[in-house]
């Protein structure tokens, strides 16, 4: 029973505020237009003090309410704006190392460019591009694969470069990739020869570190000096020819160690190709004959 009577005092409240909200309404309508000293403009400001505190308490109960739709809205605003701001951020990310791919490729090309055209590079030589796609799981250093295979002719024993100078040769070739042995690979060895003094020797790996190889069998009388340029020394003759044709840099002489055997010196020398960062290089896919490769040696 009690809760019935305060369900109907409430709506009595309700309507009881309501008829007043309404007549003040009427009365501020009525007040438009009247003069300021009528019976209506003195009932409005009666009503206006009468209704006054009750709107001004309104106003303070209602302002968390409006407070809390307020800050609804404006996290809600922010939310999508920072999804936004993320989205973008992400977009000019991927379009930043894109350019970043397309400078370092176009770096790369230019290097190999300037490789193939450079006075004693073989001659006769038909450079087919190729992009590195996977290393060697087991030592990081002995072999690549590139995504050129027989179909683009290639060619087991074809050397191979990058932008600098010589990488290795072709040890495997499916249909559309193949596999290339590094010079620091274990198992590798080049002929080699120091210019301009023209001291013969073969390349090897250094044990763990790519960025140094050993040239061995340098005969003591034949001083090898610091900052010599290295280069493969080929030959052709007989029908038999070497891996690799005669005039491809490998690698610049930094260091000479001392005398371990009276007959032969121990050269070190640093590859001019980056073998730790091999991204795009070049199959030489024709063998040049050795003709070519003595003219282009003799070139100026």
């Amino acid at each position: 029973m009690a809760r019935v009577f305060d369900r109907r005092s409430v709506r009595r409240r309700r309507l009881a505020l309501a008829a007043f909200v309404v007549a003040s309404l009427v009365l501020v309508s009525l007040s438009v237009g009247n003069p300021a000293g009528g019976v209506v403009s003195v009932l409005a400001r009666g009503t206006q003090e009468l209704f006054g505190p009750l709107e001004r308490g309104l106003s303070r109960a209602l302002k968390p309410v409006d407070d809390l739709t307020s800050w609804v809205r404006d996290s809600l605003r922010a939310k999508s704006e920072n999804a936004r701001l993320r989205a973008e951020v992400a977009r000019l990310r991927q379009e930043l190392a894109a350019a970043q791919v397309r400078v370092h490729d176009s770096r790369e090309l230019a290097g190999l460019s300037r490789l193939t055209a450079s006075a004693g590079f073989p001659a006769g030589t038909r450079p087919l591009t190729a992009r590195v796609i996977a290393r060697s799981p087991t030592v990081w250093y002995s072999a690549v694969t590139i995504d050129r295979g027989a179909s683009d002719g290639v060619r087991i024993d074809q050397p191979v470069i990058a932008a600098g100078g010589l990488v290795g040769r072709v040890s495997s070739v499916s249909s559309h990739t193949a596999r290339v042995r590094l010079i620091t690979d274990a198992a590798s060895a080049v002929a080699a020869q120091v210019m301009p003094d023209g001291a013969n020797g073969v390349v090897r790996p250094s044990v763990g570190d790519p960025r140094d190889l050993v040239l061995d069998f340098i005969q003591d009388r034949r001083r090898v000096k610091p900052n010599s340029v290295v280069i493969t020394s080929g030959f052709d003759a007989g029908g038999l020819a070497s891996v690799f044709p005669r005039g491809i840099p490998i690698g610049r002489v930094v260091h000479v160690d001392p005398e371990e055997v009276e007959l032969y010196q121990r050269v070190h020398l640093r590859p001019f190709a980056d073998l730790e960062q091999l991204d795009i290089v070049q199959v030489l896919t024709r063998r040049p004959s050795v003709d070519a490769s003595l003219a282009s040696l003799a070139q100026p």
